[in-house]
């Protein structure tokens, strides 16, 4: 199983943005599928954006144009860069990782990840 460890969460105010980061370890290479998932007290855990080992993308439509995910194979890492925040963006943010390769279209399903992280909370004031 693949070690998961999140970091950037912030407080914010509305409009602002964060830099979530995920660094993965305890696998020589890197995992194929890498995704964010977020938490908010009292909700469902939903996926937020995942990246496939062939750089494809999915986003939730909440946070399209809003939400870039992105991986340096070379550093294991994961990112997910946050722009113009929201307060319903406010939520404790995981990532998510497996290494067997998933297509496009069922990245934000949590049932394609086997390891994830602690979380990192994001708090969005209006």
């Amino acid at each position: 199983q693949i070690q998961l460890a999140e970091s950037g969460g912030d407080s914010v105010q509305s409009g602002g943005s964060l830099r979530l980061s995920c660094q993965t370890s305890g696998y020589a290479y890197p995992a194929s599928t890498l995704a964010w998932f977020r938490q908010a007290p009292g909700k469902e855990r939903e996926g937020v954006a995942g990246i496939n080992v062939r750089e494809q993308t999915k986003y939730a439509d909440a946070v399209k144009g809003r939400f870039t995910i992105s991986r340096d194979n070379t550093q294991k890492t994961v990112v997910l860069q946050m722009n113009g925040l929201l307060p319903e963006d406010t939520a404790m943010y995981f990532c998510a990782a497996d290494l067997r390769a998933t297509s496009q279209w069922d990245l934000l399903r949590s049932d394609r990840y086997n390891s994830w992280g602690q979380g990192t909370q994001v708090t969005v004031s209006s």
